[in-house]
């Protein structure tokens, strides 16, 4: 094996154990395209020598650009739609129904730049402004990412023209967001106030982030192994209130689980409910 492959599978197996991404072999371009940038200002000339200066100076903050730049996704608002019609039609009038003196709780998980947990609140303020009692014990996002860069974003709640243009239409745009620069829009802080962001690795411990209702889950299991992906399932389920809702992206499925969630056929999509 040559020392650039080589380099590449220390390279893979340090970003495994980080992140719990989970590289396959035909990457290297992914991986240069993304940190060519970082290695060439930090002076770096190999992924061997990064893993190596990561284990070295492990307070530098060289771990953590490097997982920014390796877990940060383009995403859009209402990704697929119908998860967010769903929810509207079928899960929140239900769970509403059966805990009528209880504040809501939802998770989105791996929430990238902010785009899902807002689109949740907007969805959650369009089912309020067509059912203006059901909520009334009101509802919280938590919504958490790995990346600080990322996070850092979805706090900001501010979005370029570019950003704005993918999957946001005009009614939304003009009823949720404030213009604040040329070409620069920032979330209404209404949408923002019920929403809670925090830093987290999932593949660390979730006790610090109590039980839900719902948890949104969607397009990052496809990076991790079958056994990683099976251990954050199980524990999302541990998550969950019995009876809650798991949505998970539209490539990815729930298998090996049946003892654990129940597969709800929802025309279009499906979604899991916890037993």
């Amino acid at each position: 094996m040559s020392s650039g492959n080589l380099d590449f599978e220390l390279f893979r197996d340090f970003l495994e154990k980080t992140s719990g991404i989970l590289l396959g072999s035909n990457k290297q371009y992914l991986v240069s395209s993304r940190l060519n940038r970082l290695l060439e200002e930090q002076g770096i000339k190999s992924l061997g020598e990064l893993v190596q200066r990561i284990q070295s100076q492990p307070r530098s903050g060289l771990r953590e650009l490097v997982v920014d730049a390796m877990t940060t996704n383009e995403t859009l608002w209402f990704r697929d739609g119908y998860p967010f019609e769903v929810l509207k039609s079928r899960v929140l009038p239900e769970l509403l129904k059966a805990n009528p003196h209880q504040r809501l709780r939802i998770w989105s998980a791996a929430c990238s730049s902010g785009q899902e947990p807002y689109s949740l609140s907007m969805t959650l303020d369009e089912y309020e402004r067509t059912y203006p009692s059901q909520l009334r014990m009101g509802a919280q996002i938590v919504a958490t990412e790995l990346s600080g860069t990322m996070l850092a974003a979805c706090k900001a709640g501010e979005y370029d023209s570019l950003a704005m243009a993918r999957g946001l239409s005009p009614e939304r745009k003009q009823r949720y967001f404030d213009q604040v620069a040329p070409g620069r829009w920032a979330i209404k802080p209404a949408l923002r106030s019920r929403i809670e962001f925090r830093a987290l690795n999932l593949l660390d411990s979730y006790a610090v982030l109590g039980k839900f209702d719902i948890v949104f889950c969607r397009n990052v299991l496809i990076y991790f192994s079958a056994e990683v992906k099976r251990d954050i399932l199980l524990r999302i389920h541990g998550t969950l209130k019995p009876g809650g809702y798991l949505f998970l992206g539209a490539s990815e499925a729930l298998n090996g689980l049946s003892d654990h969630y129940q597969m709800v056929q929802c025309s279009p999509g499906i979604i899991y409910q916890a037993k």
